[in-house]
């Protein structure tokens, strides 16, 4: 069997998006991805289908793995014939231990890549607002692991030397040498006045900023129970974040969302969430698939026998736009069939699906269920005429009823059926259990009763449980019943029932609840 070939990836700090374009394009093209605790379970998505995933993370007091365990699985793997990425958080070669498992490859004869990252010491400090040099305070910088006892820390760093070589310090996987290291450093030269910050989990919904001076950050970390794993800036850079701290700002800045739409239509609300400053956790509860079968193919083609008699034809949502398409393609037939017909959308989006496929339709309210929807059509919609609407198979007869009501005679063209999802995402399921979801998204009444659903079926007796204390947002007032009738109270419902408006609503609700006041204490 030929080798395989092991590439060794940075991941970057945190934040999945600072992975860079090279280390993505490795990890979809992977057989195995080997990787560690800072790397973020996001990135694991980007997999291709059938793809194996192997866990070695370390934490400070254990080890799932030791690192000569880690070289020898590399090893082997490759062997089997297998294309690998090692997936490190930051940068593999900054504290990263590549050396040693491109040693041991380069020994058995194995190819192998190493993809740079975005090192969490640059990263870190600057999603905090603290740029490691500046023209005025520090023209280099130096980078020092902190993750040794103070007998080897002194054997590996020359604390004359360093004190006072560049003019900021940063310190790697040391928070727990805080005292040891401050202490160091002022009595080599620097004085006990010189700033200090500590940045925990940098890049993430949990990251915490501790600032202080060599002379009292050891007690304020000792106070604060400030953990690790965090990067410690020393320098005059530190006070530039009182002005350009940028990402603590952010509406939705430590607010991690749960995206319960389906897995291809959570892309807009998530790049939302995140432009906002949140991390989406995406938690698809329902999946659209093409409706199949004989009862299926007879009502398309009935449709299609009566297409020329149509006046109006009417999509209920983009998905509903998605598989007419693909079934009238599938049936040999294009949209030409129904050249008399006008066309209705329920929703902007809905209208640019049709538009994007060189179609104008008329725009109608997202909740077709509200009293007076047809209103939108006044003087275009005649009693008699023929309205074929297109749906999925939860879709509510509300528009059908309105109008049957207004005299006409509306046909249902049912094209794509609506299910759970088979598999559960980990990783969204781990946050929520551990309490670290912050607010939850529902853009249907579907997707409040396929989540309560899938926690069911994943353990759960009581999912409610897992919500209380969750933000609940909902794009619409049918919506928002729904998840009432469910057990849940909903905080937040955009005036407009779009996904732009409810991320600008859920932001607006977490940016309140963030400068409310505790009680007793004035408003900010």
């Amino acid at each position: 069997m030929n080798k395989g070939i092991v590439y060794l990836v940075g991941a970057g700090p945190g934040d999945p998006k600072l992975i860079t374009v090279r280390g993505l394009e490795l990890l979809s093209r992977s057989d195995v991805v080997v990787y560690d605790r800072l790397a973020s379970p996001r990135l694991l998505r980007k997999l291709k289908p059938g793809a194996e995933t192997i866990y070695v993370g370390k934490l400070p007091d254990r080890h799932t793995m030791k690192q000569e365990e880690i070289n020898r699985l590399l090893v082997d793997l490759a062997l089997q014939g297998k294309t690998v990425t090692r997936l490190k958080g930051g940068d593999p070669t900054i504290f990263g231990r590549v050396g040693e498992e491109a040693g041991l490859l380069a020994q058995h004869g194995i190819e192998f890549e190493i993809v740079p990252g975005i090192t969490s010491a640059i990263a870190v400090p600057a999603y905090a607002g603290i740029p490691v040099t500046h023209r005025d305070h520090a023209s280099s910088f130096s980078v020092i692991t902190g993750h040794e006892s103070p007998d080897k820390l002194d054997q590996s760093i020359d604390w004359e030397k360093v004190t006072n070589a560049t003019g900021t310090l940063l310190f790697l996987m040391g928070v727990a040498k805080i005292g040891y290291i401050a202490a160091q450093l002022i009595r080599h030269g620097r004085p006990a006045t010189t700033p200090v910050a500590l940045v925990r989990w940098g890049t993430r919904p949990e990251q915490r900023t501790l600032t202080g001076t060599l002379g009292d950050i050891e007690a304020k970390v000792e106070a604060a129970g400030f953990k690790p794993p965090a990067v410690i800036v020393v320098g005059e850079v530190v006070r530039q974040r009182e002005t350009l701290q940028w990402y603590e700002r952010k509406p939705l800045f430590g607010c991690r969302v749960l995206v319960t739409r389906s897995r291809d239509q959570s892309s807009t609300l998530s790049d939302l969430i995140e432009e906002l400053g949140g991390e989406p956790c995406e938690y698809p509860v329902i999946e659209t698939v093409p409706l199949e079968g004989a009862e299926a193919d007879a009502e398309l083609a009935a449709a299609l026998e009566a297409a020329a008699a149509y006046d109006w034809l009417f999509f209920t949502s983009v998905n509903g736009v998605e598989h007419f398409f693909r079934r009238l393609s599938g049936a040999g037939s294009d949209i030409r069939r129904f050249h008399r017909a006008r066309i209705a959308a329920v929703g902007p989006k809905t209208r640019s699906a049709l538009e994007a496929r060189g179609l104008q339709a008329e725009a109608l309210p997202m909740e077709f269920q509200a009293e007076g929807m047809l209103e939108h059509l006044s003087g275009l919609i005649e009693a008699g005429q023929r309205a074929l609407i297109v749906r999925g198979t939860l879709a509510r007869d509300t528009l059908l009823h309105d109008l049957e009501r207004r005299g006409l005679q509306p046909d249902r063209l049912t094209v794509y059926d609506t299910r759970l999802p088979e598999q559960q995402d980990e990783y969204a399921l781990e946050c929520l259990r551990e309490g670290r979801v912050h607010a939850v998204t529902f853009t249907s009444s579907s997707t409040v009763a396929n989540l309560l659903t899938m926690l069911r079926r994943s353990g759960e007796d009581d999912p409610l449980r897992l919500l209380a204390g969750c933000e609940i947002a909902c794009i619409g007032p049918v919506t928002a019943r729904s998840a009432r009738e469910a057990g849940l109270e909903p905080t937040v419902q955009p005036e407009e029932a779009t996904i732009e408006s409810l991320a600008a609503a859920l932001a607006a609700r977490m940016a309140a609840k963030r400068l409310a006041p505790a009680p007793g204490e004035a408003p900010v």
